[in-house]
C-alpha cells in the first residue's frame, strides 16, 4: 500500500480518520539512533505506527519497535507529542488520516536486527549522517527535539 505526506498542503485530502500513534528514538550503546527505510513511500523514518485498542501508549511504541525492527526494547523517556493538524498521510486504499503521534526514547534489551514487510532497509545511523537520508520534516523534527536533549517534553 502506498502512502503520500502532506504537510501545509491546499491540495491535501480531507482526513477521514484520526490515528493515535506511537513512535520511538531507539538508540544504541554508541549513541546512533535506530531508522527504518518505509517500504510505503521509500522514506527514512523511526519505528512506530498506530496504537491497538488493547495497548498503551508506551506498550504500542515497544510492539511497534519489534514488529517493524526484531528488535526488544524497553522505553526510557519522553521526546514529545505531535498533534499538527497541517501534517495529512494519504493511503492508496482510501484512509487519509491525522495523526495524533506521543515519540518515546527507548533502549535496546534484545531480539535481533530484521527487515519487516513495512521496511526495505533498517540501520543504526550516527547523528552527523541524519542530513543526508531523505525523510519527511515531522521526523527531522522528532530528532531535532531528541538530539537537543530537552528538559521538558516538546507539546504539539
Amino acid at each position: 500500500m502506498a502512502r503520500t505526506e502532506y504537510y501545509d498542503d491546499p491540495n491535501a485530502p480531507e482526513p477521514n480518520t484520526l490515528v493515535v500513534a506511537a513512535s520511538a528514538v531507539v538508540t544504541d550503546g554508541q549513541g546512533r539512533i535506530l531508522l527504518q527505510r518505509r517500504r510505503d513511500n521509500d522514506l527514512w523514518a523511526l519505528p512506530g505506527g498506530g496504537m491497538d485498542m488493547g495497548d498503551s501508549l508506551p506498550g504500542a511504541a515497544v510492539r511497534e519497535v519489534r514488529e517493524e525492527t526484531g528488535l526488544e526494547v524497553e522505553i526510557t523517556g519522553l521526546v514529545g507529542t505531535y498533534t499538527d493538524p497541517r501534517h495529512i498521510i494519504a493511503y492508496s486504499d482510501g484512509e487519509v488520516r491525522r495523526q495524533f503521534n506521543v515519540c518515546f526514547t527507548a533502549r535496546v534489551v534484545g531480539g535481533t536486527l530484521a527487515i519487516s514487510d513495512e521496511s526495505t532497509e533498517l540501520r543504526f545511523v550516527e547523528r552527523e549522517a541524519l542530513d543526508s537520508l531523505s525523510m519527511h520534516h515531522t521526523q527531522r523534527l522528532r530528532l531535532q527535539h531528541f538530539l537537543e536533549h530537552r528538559g521538558k517534553p516538546y507539546l504539539g
